[in-house]
């Protein structure tokens, strides 16, 4: 088998493969490096910003337990939660004078305790505990069978 001079001046398939081979690697190597970059990049935020949310941290915790001193010296209600929490008695003046405010609309005990942003398991409990003796309120069946009810202001 002869070779040209010709064949030889000019790359073949596999020359041409290795060409991209050494292509590939090199942008492999070149992603390695910037991952590389980038890691260390995340490390060095890492280690400046965990002294500051620390710090933030113990400010929170702080204004927490500031925040708990000043609601425990308020009389009426303390936010927790999202919802008011009324202290005792409290919930039955609250509801009662929203009563008094729409005599002539009738009320489930959902929405009185939307309008009072409390929880309406507070609100049930209050009318089945003091609400039927209260002789201002009017209890009004509602629905099936008669054990839902309605209030509104006598």
């Amino acid at each position: 088998m002869s070779i040209n001079k010709r064949d030889v001046a000019t790359p073949d398939k596999y020359d041409l493969f290795i060409q991209r081979i050494d292509q590939f690697q090199s942008l492999v190597e070149k992603k390695k490096e910037l991952q590389d970059s980038i890691a260390r990049v995340q490390s060095e935020y890492e280690e400046r910003i965990r002294p500051i949310e620390n710090e933030l941290a113990v400010v929170i915790k702080k204004l927490d337990q500031n925040l708990s001193k000043l609601e425990a010296g308020t009389d009426v209600t303390s936010v927790t939660g999202g919802y008011t929490k009324y202290g005792r008695g409290q919930l039955g003046e609250a509801i009662k004078n929203l009563l008094r405010s729409n005599p002539s609309s009738t009320f489930k005990p959902k929405e009185i305790a939307d309008a009072l942003n409390t929880k309406g398991t507070a609100v049930s409990l209050w009318f089945n505990k003091y609400g039927t003796a209260d002789p201002e309120i009017e209890r009004i069946p509602a629905g099936k069978g008669g054990k839902r009810f309605v209030y509104k202001i006598k």
